[in-house]
């Protein structure tokens, strides 16, 4: 009963979020809550989401003051010579810029936090994507999946978690599986050509000159509409006391509309054309910006080359390494209170969303592990495998990683179920060291998982709906942890 529950729990969920029936945030909170009473446990309920909340207090923490830091670094600069960097390789081809986000995804990834690397990812490429009007969910998406393989690494989690559940060594773990993952990586280099390719024919090749150019002139267009609707508006007037005039008033642009065409495409990919007036990483391209502080540069770029060197060797829990470096980088760039308060105020916006879908998906998943529907479900795959798939049971957990991890958190996959997988391949001579290794393909999947909140950091930043985040992705992460599954098996690595 509690299986059925459960994985009728996560279809509910991810239905009414695709459908946009429900907003991520509302869908996370009240279906669990609803299915928790449904288990006969509501009494709990509280008990439940109060241990959720706690276990992801710290990485709630850790996002609100990552964006507070990453928001700053890109006020000040410090990612602008990156963006010229890619504009230059790209030339504003989106062929290019998709593959670039690819590229940059996998690099910003050795720090071995998803979080960062989609705070970095984001916050070099949105600008980019939103001039030259490109689908951010490809951006999304490409960024997550690259994350996903990455994410192998043995200081990134997933590794760990295994090496310590089987009392193996990480070493042994990742070290041969690194073909495989090169494979993987090309793959989604790979996915993003093509990707890209797309927005090519949608969009055709751009230069960056000439969508400022069609800026500066849209502007000047709408100086010339505002002083036409003030002149008509006074005919008008003349017009109604008696006097002449054509009485035609021109309007620039309706704002709250759905939009239409080309306007209407951006708007379900994330944010309308009007969000780009009030956006502020739209900026991220105007070497005049008030905030910049260019005699700062090295200070902030060795600050930040600091904290991520900090968070690698683990010096200081991550949520007290950005909370000390946001307090050092706002001080040190805006010593003025107002100033201050002026940053904080224009990134309220993305702290609020994104930890609010952690805390969010903190009921979601107490209510999963409290009520017992993770363990029931594993149980019921696990026990589910025919006795003749024991001497293939490494293929067997390679392909269960994938459903498992999107389903349930790493160290529910890694602690729970795997020693079991590993006991049962035991029984049939299957190594725990194929059984580490083929858990590790699922990554890619799991990295766009309703219970990660590394992806609420994604699509918030990128101001991408889940829904269609989750429609456009689960595809291409699926097929790419199947194409590390595949080059494993053909390596012999699995």
């Amino acid at each position: 009963m509690l299986t059925i529950l459960g994985f009728t729990m996560i279809a509910t969920f991810l239905v009414l979020i695709m459908m946009k029936k429900m907003s991520p945030i509302a869908a996370l909170v009240l279906i669990p809550a609803l299915f928790c009473v449904f288990v006969g446990k509501g009494a709990h309920l509280g008990d439940y989401v109060i241990e959720g909340v706690g276990t992801l207090a710290p990485t709630a923490a850790m996002l609100m003051f990552a964006i507070v830091y990453f928001g700053v670094m890109i006020d000040v600069g410090l990612f602008d010579p990156v963006v010229r960097g890619i504009l230059k390789f790209c030339k504003a081809d989106p062929m290019r810029i998709v593959v670039g986000t690819a590229l940059l995804a996998a690099i910003v990834s050795l720090d071995g936090d998803g979080s960062t690397t989609f705070m970095i990812t984001v916050s070099a490429m949105y600008p980019l994507y939103k001039r030259l009007k490109m689908s951010l969910v490809v951006m999304t998406g490409v960024a997550a999946t690259a994350n996903g393989v990455m994410n192998t690494l043995p200081w990134g989690g997933p590794t760990a978690r295994a090496a310590t559940a089987l009392k193996l060594d990480a070493g042994d773990i990742f070290v041969p599986m690194i073909p495989a993952l090169a494979v993987g990586l090309v793959a989604v280099i790979g996915l993003a050509y093509v990707l890209g390719l797309r927005e090519r024919k949608r969009l055709g090749v751009l230069s960056l000159a000439d969508v400022l150019d069609k800026e500066k002139e849209q502007e000047k267009e709408e100086e010339r509409e505002t002083e036409t609707v003030l002149v008509g508006a006074g005919a008008g007037a003349a017009a109604a006391s008696g006097g002449s005039g054509d009485g035609k008033v021109r309007f620039t642009k309706t704002t709250g509309g759905s939009g239409s065409g080309t306007d209407a495409a951006v708007g379900s990919e994330g944010g309308s054309e009007d969000d780009d007036v009030d956006d502020v990483r739209l900026q991220g391209l105007d070497p005049n910006r008030a905030t910049l502080r260019p005699k700062l540069y090295w200070f902030n770029a060795l600050l930040t080359a600091v904290l991520l060197t900090a968070m690698i060797m683990e010096l200081l829990p991550i949520p007290v390494l950005f909370l000390l470096a946001a307090a050092l980088a706002l001080t040190v760039n805006f010593p003025n209170i107002p100033d201050q308060r002026e940053r904080l105020a224009a990134h309220a916006d993305n702290v609020l969303n994104v930890s609010g879908m952690v805390f969010a998906a903190a009921v979601f998943t107490g209510v999963l592990q409290g009520t017992g529907m993770v363990d029931s479900m594993a149980r019921w795959l696990v026990d589910g495998i025919p006795d003749g798939m024991g001497p293939h049971m490494a293929i067997v957990t390679g392909a269960l990683s994938l459903p498992l991890t999107y389903f349930m958190s790493n160290d529910g996959f890694y602690f729970g179920v795997l020693p079991v997988l590993a006991e049962a391949g035991a029984a049939h001579g299957v190594s725990p060291l194929e059984i580490a290794r083929a858990s590790l393909v699922g990554q890619p999947l799991h990295m766009s998982s309703p219970l990660v909140p590394a992806v609420y950091v994604l699509v918030g930043m990128a101001r991408v709906d889940f829904g269609d985040h989750t429609k456009f992705v689960v595809k291409w992460a699926a097929l790419t942890s199947l194409v590390v599954l595949g080059s494993g098996i053909l390596f012999g690595i699995i």
